[in-house]
């Protein structure tokens, strides 16, 4: 059972994680990417998504200390680094320019995506042509499962979830707790907690982008944003703090 202490100190690690993954702000790219498809594709990108995010921070996680040091890259420098990237991102959500720039590039994949499913399209032959007509529902054509796009990995795992801010936000961390196993586990089980979140809303974003107002995301987006500017700051004093006393 873990201690009151331990949760206190989960409450930042579970709200620097959530707030860098964003996987309500994914919401609405998740939904672009996957437009037309089958609820059962559908869920299969939103599996693929997490779960390929989820080891991806947990290797990260684990052998990112190790990695750095091959580099000779050591954690103060890393903490002063990360935190700056951070920071950086805070900012954008803070002036709402990290929505409109994933939002612009999720537009821009599923367009390329589409040209190529078109051009793919334009060789069929006759017999996949009536089994794209027999998919048509009430509300429109559907395409098929078999030619759906994959945008699990790309982009969806890679950048989106599992992203340059997400794997600093991790291994910076797994470094503030390096002398205790216990928090580092449970910084790698904060990753998963967000990773099902992150699930249930993509299985859920028809619903949420509904019900979610534009002027209720812009408030907690920037509240959040303001709470994430905090803890960089946090992240760069630290890594001051251990490089120079």
């Amino acid at each position: 059972m873990p201690s009151l202490d331990m949760l206190n100190e989960l409450i930042p690690v579970f709200v620097t994680l959530f707030v860098i993954i964003d996987p309500l702000g994914l919401v609405p790219v998740f939904i672009v990417l996957t437009q037309g498809t089958s609820a059962a594709h559908r869920r299969r990108m939103a599996i693929r998504a997490c779960l390929t995010s989820f080891f991806i921070l947990a290797a990260f996680a684990l052998i990112g200390e190790g990695l750095l040091g091959v580099f000779g890259i050591h954690m103060p420098a890393f903490r002063i680094a990360g935190g700056t990237l951070l920071f950086l991102i805070a900012l954008e959500m803070l002036f709402e320019k990290r929505s409109q720039k994933r939002n612009q590039r999720a537009e821009q994949v599923h367009q390329e995506l589409e040209e190529d499913h078109d051009t793919d399209k334009a060789g069929k032959t006759a017999k996949a042509k009536t089994k794209a007509a027999a998919t048509k529902t009430a509300d429109g054509p559907t395409i098929p499962d078999d030619e759906a796009d994959d945008v699990s990995i790309f982009p969806m795992s890679i950048p989106f979830l599992s992203g340059p801010g997400a794997i600093a936000s991790v291994m910076l961390l797994m470094g503030k707790f390096e002398d205790n196993i216990a928090m580092q586990a449970s910084v790698i089980g904060v990753v998963a907690v967000v990773m099902v979140i992150a699930f249930v809303f993509f299985l859920l974003a028809n619903v949420v982008a509904k019900r979610l107002s534009p002027t209720v995301a812009t408030v907690v987006s920037r509240l959040l944003g303001m709470i994430l500017a905090a803890l960089a700051v946090q992240f760069i004093i630290d890594g001051i703090k251990q490089a120079f006393f």
